[in-house]
């Protein structure tokens, strides 16, 4: 997956919390993320009277465009990597709770996890009865 693939996939999915993101997808977009605000941090103008944060303000405007679709993405990679959404809780602890979601995010895609199936959908295939079929009780 390219970068723009992986920034295209995020914002289609902007609010899709089910499925799963691979590694690249994820830290192509966290590459965007980082970007873009270094970028808009950048317009911060300088005066003899002081500083003007315009910069800073852009990049706050950015940051709350980019928030459903980060956490949404990152729902999705911990998801890919076999952990569940509380994980992303380990945020919340200082230091050591960054350290340890980091190595999360890190973590390869296991295909023996099930993902979540979408609403109206059977969890398994296999769970349903095939049609024209009987079950005994």
């Amino acid at each position: 997956m390219t970068f723009a693939q992986s920034i295209q996939t995020v914002f289609r999915k902007y609010a899709e919390f089910t499925g799963r993101a691979s590694r690249p997808e994820f830290w192509w977009f966290v590459l965007f993320s980082t970007l873009g605000h270094a970028a808009l941090n950048a317009f911060n103008l300088f005066t003899p009277q002081g500083t003007l944060y315009l910069g800073a303000s852009l990049s706050g405007v950015f940051g709350i465009i980019i928030f459903i679709p980060s956490l949404a993405v990152t729902v999705r990679r911990l998801r890919d990597a076999g952990h569940g959404w509380a994980d992303l809780f380990w945020i919340l602890l200082p230091i050591v709770g960054l350290i340890i979601l980091i190595v999360h995010l890190c973590d390869p895609s296991r295909s023996d996890v099930a993902v979540t199936p979408q609403p109206g959908m059977p969890a398994d295939a296999s769970a349903s009865p095939a049609p024209g079929s009987t079950t005994t009780g």
